[in-house]
């Protein structure tokens, strides 16, 4: 279903309260049966600050797309991953966005829960 050249947001489910937080806004290298070569960027959820914060590194991760605990979503491709970042709309609600033509919800509950 995925395509090479397609970004993508993904994810990580939490298992316990404590797991890190953990998503991947990449786009996809290669498709090979149910995976995935996907290069781009990991956000991990700060405690203190309370906010997703992008490692510096472009990484190239492997996903396997049967997996139950990745949620993959397809982003617009004309959006520059380098661009993406997080931010609090006027609703409260985390998003992600290029402050440009695109902005995701990406936290149902708002901020603080």
């Amino acid at each position: 279903m995925l395509s090479k050249g397609e970004k993508i947001f993904i994810i990580t489910r939490r298992l316990f309260e404590n797991d890190l937080r953990r998503h991947f806004i990449g786009e996809v290298q290669e498709v090979s049966g149910a995976a995935i070569r996907v290069r781009g960027y990991t956000f991990i959820f700060d405690d203190t600050s309370k906010e997703f914060v992008r490692r510096d590194n472009l990484r190239t991760r492997i996903f396997t797309i049967i997996d139950a605990g990745l949620i993959i979503i397809l982003l617009p491709g004309e959006v520059v991953l380098e661009e993406i970042k997080y931010s609090i709309n006027e609703k409260n609600y985390r998003i992600i966005t290029d402050e440009k033509s695109f902005s995701m919800n990406v936290n149902e509950f708002g901020v603080f829960r």
